[in-house]
């Protein structure tokens, strides 16, 4: 019988008889072990990899990296894209004007200003963004962020309150172009989706009660909290007005069989765009011809485009520096999500960071012209690409009509109903409301159902700033939880080959009396190694049948760790040298 021998050092194995290798050529590797530069990644390895990149690009690469319009300018098609651009930017040019208004009222501001805020950023926008269906402006959450926040510093009828949500319009543009040039778009991948559908939802419901008093005809307390607006809702339902509310009601119920009608019905999509004009039209001739007294309607408007002037207020900086990062965070889970789902979808690759310096210059750029801040609206984004939008000249069509209603329009504005610009603030949101997601949570996966229920009820019952605060904190925690406790599976050998696979995925699986083999599917580093000694020390006893863990067998001779390529942090090499870092963490 054949013995083959295995010998852990060089010297022995060259000392080995000649007779032993007479039979076939040996070949010898000697071990060498991990040194000080190689058992160590180099902290600044990601750093030096991207000025490598920097310092290879050319001069026109350099130009595509500040202007990235110049990536779909240079392979533009005229003849083919420039009508489907036509048509989109027209149709969300459409739905932007009375958008625009309606959020602006939201956010505790004068109309006017979100024509400004839909203006500006616009053009800067198709000029330094790097999507080329992402519609930019004023949206409902934002909104709703800027009058929490700003209401309790100043009252909305102040000029101060309007200085303010132009600062904060500059600090938000400032961050995210921080953060884009510093590429650290990555830190939002740590908040989950459960985390943005929750919080979404309870900002949704939120802002439809917040708009109830366009409706009722009496005012009610702003806040981000569920609890005393309810309260407000119901302390002044003595003052209830019906005409307001048949109003509001009628041109909400137009709304949704607008929409209603161009989601289920390819050939009526033009509907959907089309439902927020429809409805100021509508209310606008109705109060143009009656002249109902019980109707507040939006009032005076200036004309013309916004003057250059410099953002003012600034000793109130520091104080709206949390808004400002809670803004940012909104800003890229919103616009670059879906920003990247789009860009999927077209067959063109987007850089988060790139996209996060085009929204942050058109958010800097947009406060010296009177803007609040803007990001990419989900809705005007979906019309957008459902309306064969190829490139950013949809963007500026839809500045294009925005100019014009500054310069042509503002007159007609003045009759338009507040329970109507409600009514388009309500279609809007209602989308948001993701119960469904809820529901599939719970059939899946019962710790994100947790964590989504954790971030919509911290956000209904105690604003929305502690909402995101606690959700993401939550959210962490679930990381955390998951790096330390670390999956180790048992493997067995598959029938019929040498390959080993997770026992529990492949019952049929071979396993070994008196030998187990382990694998552990995360890096082994200080915070899970006491979770790995446990776990491997059940199998240097008796078996514990209660906890299930281990193979059917009476005791455990051997344990055998398979250490996949980069299990372990201080070394990212693989074979001795990790197994050599594993039982130096579990002596």
């Amino acid at each position: 019988m054949e013995i083959t021998y295995a010998s852990p050092s060089f010297s022995d194995l060259r000392a080995m008889p000649s007779s032993a290798t007479a039979a076939r050529p040996v070949r010898i590797i000697p071990l060498q072990h991990p040194t000080a530069t190689t058992s160590s990644p180099q902290p600044n390895a990601a750093f030096s990899r991207w000025t490598a990149k920097l310092r290879r690009m050319t001069w026109l690469e350099w130009i595509e990296f500040f202007l990235p319009c110049l990536r779909w300018i240079r392979i533009y098609n005229w003849r083919e894209y420039f009508q489907v651009d036509l048509m989109a930017g027209i149709t969300v040019g459409v739905m932007l004007v009375p958008q625009s208004m309606s959020y602006a009222k939201l956010a505790g501001l004068q109309p006017i200003y979100g024509l400004y805020s839909g203006f500006v950023p616009l053009f800067v926008y198709a000029i330094f963004g790097s999507s080329r269906q992402l519609a930019v402006g004023p949206v409902a959450l934002v909104s709703l962020l800027v009058s929490n926040v700003l209401g309790s510093i100043a009252d909305s009828s102040t000029e101060l309150y309007t200085e303010l949500a132009i600062l904060l319009s500059l600090m938000v543009g400032i961050m995210e172009c921080i953060m884009g040039l510093l590429r650290l778009g990555w830190l939002i991948r740590f908040i989950s989706h459960s985390v943005i559908s929750g919080f979404t939802t309870a900002s949704a419901i939120v802002i439809g009660l917040s708009q109830a008093k366009y409706f009722l005809g009496y005012d009610i307390d702003g806040s981000s909290k569920i609890i005393p607006v309810v309260k407000s809702i119901i302390a002044g339902a003595d003052k209830f007005s019906w005409p307001p509310f048949v109003m509001g009601s009628i041109m909400l119920a137009i709304l949704l069989v607008m929409k209603h009608l161009g989601k289920s019905r390819k050939y009526l999509r033009f509907l959907r765009a089309a439902g927020p004009l429809t409805a100021v039209v509508l209310g606008t001739t109705f109060a143009k011809i009656f002249h109902p007294s019980s109707i507040s309607l939006v009032g005076d408007i200036p004309q013309g485009l916004p003057k250059f002037s410099v953002p003012k207020s600034f000793e109130y900086a520091q104080s709206l520096i949390p808004t400002a990062l809670l803004i940012t965070g909104v800003a890229i889970l919103e616009s670059v999500g879906i920003a990247k789902a789009l860009a999927a979808k077209n067959g063109y690759e987007l850089d988060s960071n790139q996209e996060l310096f085009g929204l942050g210059v058109s958010n800097v750029l947009g406060s010296f012209f009177s803007a609040y801040p803007t990001t990419g609206s989900f809705s005007r984004s979906a019309v957008n690409h459902e309306s064969g939008a190829k490139s950013g000249v949809s963007g500026i069509v839809s500045g294009i009509i925005m100019t014009c209603a500054l310069l042509f329009l503002t007159p007609l504005f003045e009759y338009i109903p507040q329970c109507t610009l409600a009514a388009i603030v309500i279609s809007a949101v209602i989308g948001l409301v993701d119960y469904d997601e809820a529901i599939f949570l719970w059939r899946v996966d019962k710790k994100d159902f947790l964590l989504w229920t954790i971030t919509s009820t911290t956000t209904l019952f105690l604003g929305i700033e502690i909402g995101v605060l606690v959700g993401v904190g939550v959210s962490l925690a679930f990381v955390i939880h998951e790096s330390a406790n670390p999956h180790i599976a048992v493997l067995g050998r598959l029938p019929g080959t040498t390959v080993y696979r997770n026992v529990k995925q492949y019952p049929e699986a071979y396993t070994y009396n008196g030998i187990v083999i382990v694998r552990v599917d995360a890096p082994i580093y200080f915070a899970n190694t006491s979770y790995i000694k446990d776990r491997l020390r059940e199998y240097e006893v008796d078996v514990d049948r209660s906890k299930r863990r281990g193979p059917e067998v009476e005791r455990i001779y051997f344990v055998i760790l398979e250490m996949a390529r980069k299990s372990c942090l201080p070394c990212a090499q693989r074979g001795i040298c990790c197994i050599v870092h594993v039982f130096n963490y579990l002596s």
